[in-house]
């Protein structure tokens, strides 16, 4: 029988795998933005692998305080811990629990966390109940903290036939003119990805809204020319 969840040991297990080398070079990948304790994406999987192997998942009253304690250590990878323990989770989530990532989504913020978190997480949650939390993806679009409006922006992204086209045309118009590269990139990649889809439905949107260049270019990308 697997034994309790272990907040301790997981960063035991994490910090007995320091590679200062790798460190530097991930450290400068992420524009310096953390620090990093030199563990690539393929051994933190390994490590997450084996302490689920011997730690039960937190139950849903513990897993909070274990996914706060994970975020507030300063190397990104216990950040990306965090959020590869909720996804293991993501069952258990609920549209009570979008507050609680739309906080993560505002602390310690880069693309690869509200990456993670947007489609993944509060996407998972969405199509529990379109209806109720379709009202809060347009109050994340309309924060003043362009993280969460790019959360809003992709939190579709992996809807394919089951994307509310209307919900994505009230958010990306509501953007479409920012200057902020990081929200023209997800408009642009929103809208690449719904192109698989429906690419007229794409094609449509480009032609009656005045893309920024960057944007158009990512959501033309793979179109027939």
């Amino acid at each position: 029988m697997n034994k309790a969840w272990n907040t301790t040991a997981l960063i035991a297990r994490f910090e007995g795998h320091r590679n200062e080398e790798l460190a530097i070079q991930m450290a400068a990948y992420m524009k310096h933005k953390f620090p990093f304790l030199g563990i690539q994406k393929p051994l933190r999987t390994v490590l997450m692998k084996a302490h689920l192997t011997e730690y039960c998942l937190p139950r849903k009253a513990e897993l909070k305080n274990a996914v706060r304690a994970l975020y507030a250590l300063p190397e990104r990878e216990y950040h990306c811990a965090a959020i590869d323990l909720l996804e293991k989770a993501k069952a258990e989530l609920t549209q009570g629990d979008l507050p609680f990532l739309r906080q993560l989504i505002e602390s310690n913020s880069w693309w690869d966390s509200v990456d993670a978190i947007s489609p993944k997480l509060a996407g998972a949650i969405v199509l529990l109940d379109r209806k109720a939390a379709a009202p809060v993806m347009l109050e994340w679009s309309q924060a003043d903290n362009f993280w969460t409006n790019r959360a809003a922006i992709l939190h579709q992204l992996k809807f394919k036939q089951q994307t509310d086209t209307h919900l994505l045309s009230d958010i990306l118009t509501q953007h479409v003119e920012s200057n902020e590269f990081f929200i023209q990139k997800s408009i642009g990649w929103a809208l690449r990805e719904y192109a698989k889809t429906d690419p007229e439905w794409v094609l449509d949107f480009a032609a009656a809204h005045s893309l920024r260049p960057l944007s158009r270019r990512e959501a033309l990308k793979h179109m027939k020319k």
